[in-house]
């Protein structure tokens, strides 16, 4: 683990800062240096070890706010997503621990209720915080306990269906809970700042409700005019509201709407919350932030330092270049010049054109570029209408966000046989944004969907040459599934058609047979070298379809191999192993079968290597799971 030092004595307030108790001794005009003290200090360590940052940067000033003014953890907060969270670590008890954010052993880079009791809600995908904050909201008033739930979301969670789904829920319940909806976007003109502050601190202010209590009690005792005095009080504030802010959804949605304030200005921030802290029903609080708030080069960053490998601290340039394009920049440069070709191809990324690679497509024809948010399930069936005009999709979104449209996937596309694309990256374990993120599942979640072809490239040029065979494929749905990581550096080729569910033998054998997919075919063929040292000469099989399998190879291999391992970067449970031994079933085959891939459990963060290496999925862990296999001796193992 990297060791970064940190003199906190430097600072005036943060050497002190452990827990919202500390935050608390300060003064309301102590709180501006203190937010400074702390950006320094997390633009110091992610600058050293990588991070989600920008998001972070943004809530610095809502953070210090919302655990000065709230009693947490008794009052709770709920982040949407946990890219926003780090600076609530430093206020909760992890100040030290961030130094360890995101590798192996240390903190998660996402709220996570194992690490602390200030993590109430945990999780890596977005637009879940509202739906959570109902059900512990609900969870208080059936045990009748008294305390506060604050959900905080960003304006791109806001893009996804399940946030009007539990905002339609929380306004018809009524229930008291302070959403905050922190807004990024800067689309608010600099000219209606003042009069939006005023009003805002009128509405919420002490004074302003107990006058609007008093004049609505007064006004229900008139007799038959109060209803009429009533609906013209509702009309002015409604109208006031309707004209001055764009609440008016927020309203509808059955919450009352403040905003939108200056997310920078902590002062205005504790007092707004404050006020509002003793309001009661669904509140909505809308402030603007800026995403990589402090760093001059933030504007310079297209994503606002959403997520950065080691980076000089003082010009934002990353430190390590890679040495050979990742699968994700393969995939956006070949759907390109595949379009190019074919007029039929559309590209569809879920709010990730960056981390997709579908930003290049957007960049050379963007008429054909879709981005719709994070709604996984909209881009789904979505792509399926289009599919039935006679286009193409490519639907580019990662293995562990296509989890969240797997009823789309059925219902919309294989059951009605559409042809569309699934360029699913980040396939297999993915590193330090750990458990959430992995996409562990893939192999399993769409091996039992009829009509599915399921793909893994060894390197990137058969990333390239399945995209192309995809693109020609028209009797159904694809899925092409990627990890991230820099490809291994072969030289890219014109696009070549491979055959439907044809494997390849890499390396002919005598002794026992691997049978791999995906990047585990490059640590197998390692291993293969190892075992060849240890007297094994082993059989390398590149299988590169999992649905459907090469039944002519696995025959020959079942005939003259007694041994078989298969190798995955996928859950064991429903994998490309499990796929094998039902082959194996069906046509009465009884060899012995070791099925080599992710246990049944969460893998947590860490670097790949590290990960690699824990679960023996790496060149010399496939060689000693293979050698044990081989002797079934434990003493056989590869020193």
């Amino acid at each position: 683990m990297l060791k970064i030092e940190y003199d906190f004595s430097k600072t005036k307030f943060l050497k002190d800062i452990d827990y919202p108790k500390d935050l608390k001794k300060l003064t309301v005009s102590d709180l501006p240096i203190l937010c400074e003290e702390i950006r320094d200090y997390l633009l110091e360590v992610i600058s050293k070890i990588g991070g989600h940052l920008g998001a972070s940067l943004g809530v610095c000033e809502l953070t210090v706010a919302l655990h000065y003014v709230f009693n947490t953890p008794v009052d709770k907060i709920i982040w949407d997503v946990g890219h926003q969270g780090y600076i609530h670590k430093i206020l909760t008890g992890r100040k030290l621990a961030l130094k360890t954010i995101r590798q192996f052993g240390g903190i998660s880079g996402f709220l996570k209720r194992s690490e602390s009791e200030y993590d109430c809600f945990g999780a890596g995908h977005a637009s879940t915080s509202l739906s959570a904050a109902l059900g512990i909201a609900t969870g208080r008033d059936f045990k009748k306990e008294n305390y506060k739930v604050i959900a905080v979301i960003g304006d791109g969670a806001m893009t996804g269906g399940m946030a009007y789904e539990a905002m339609n829920n929380i306004g018809i319940l009524k229930k008291d809970i302070i959403v905050i909806l922190n807004d990024n976007r800067m689309s608010i003109s600099p000219n209606v700042w003042a009069f939006q502050r005023y009003f805002n601190e009128l509405i919420t202010s002490d004074n302003f409700n107990k006058l609007r209590n008093k004049i609505w009690n007064i006004t229900s005792k008139i007799d038959r005019k109060s209803d009429r005095l009533q609906l013209l009080l509702s009309r002015i504030e409604g109208g006031i509201k309707g004209i001055i802010t764009p609440g008016m959804l927020f309203e509808a949605l059955g919450f009352r709407y403040f905003g939108p304030i200056n997310g920078h200005n902590v002062a205005k921030l504790t007092k707004i919350l404050e006020d509002i802290k003793k309001l009661k029903g669904p509140i909505l609080l809308h402030i603007i932030t800026e995403k990589g708030k402090g760093p001059q080069y933030a504007d310079k960053h297209s994503q606002k330092l959403h997520a950065l490998n080691p980076f000089d601290k003082t010009t934002g340039i990353e430190l390590k270049k890679s040495n050979h394009p990742a699968y994700t920049q393969i995939f956006g440069e070949a759907l390109v010049e595949l379009s190019k070709k074919n007029d039929k191809l559309i590209g569809i990324c879920a709010a990730m054109p960056d981390g997709t690679g579908l930003n290049y497509l957007q960049k050379e024809i963007p008429d054909r570029y879709f981005d719709v948010g994070i709604a996984e399930q909209h881009a789904v069936t979505f792509s399926a209408g289009l599919a039935t005009e006679g286009y193409k999709p490519v639907v580019a979104i990662y293995s562990t966000f296509l989890q969240r449209a797997f009823d789309q996937i059925i219902h919309d596309i294989a059951l009605q046989n559409l042809n569309v694309i699934f360029a699913i990256d980040r396939g297999g374990l993915v590193g330090a944004d750990g458990p959430t993120h992995h996409g562990s599942f893939d192999l399993s979640y769409l091996r039992m969907i009829p009509n599915m072809v399921i793909m893994a490239p060894k390197d990137e040029n058969e990333l390239r040459n399945m995209l192309y065979t995809a693109t020609l494929y028209d009797k159904g749905p694809v899925a092409i599934r990627y990890p991230r990581a820099e490809g291994v550096g072969v030289k890219l080729g014109n696009f070549k058609e491979i055959i439907i569910g044809k494997a390849e033998i890499l390396k002919k054998g005598s002794d026992i047979a691997l049978l791999a997919v995906g990047n585990m075919v490059t640590h197998s063929l390692k291993a293969a070298e190892l075992l060849q040292e240890k007297g094994i000469n082993a059989e390398v099989i590149n299988m590169r379809f999992v649905k459907p399998l090469d039944a002519v190879i696995l025959k020959n291999v079942f005939d003259n191999f007694q041994k078989i391992v298969t190798i995955e970067d996928n859950s064991i449970i429903g994998g490309f192993g499990s796929a094998i031994s039902e082959f194996a079933e069906q046509y009465g085959y009884k060899n012995d079968i070791l099925m080599h891939g992710l246990p049944d459990k969460f893998i947590e963060h860490g670097s790949l290597d590290e990960l690699y290496s824990l679960l023996k999925l790496d060149a010399k862990g496939i060689a000693e799971v293979t050698l044990m296999f081989y002797y079934r001796e434990k003493n056989k193992i590869l020193k």
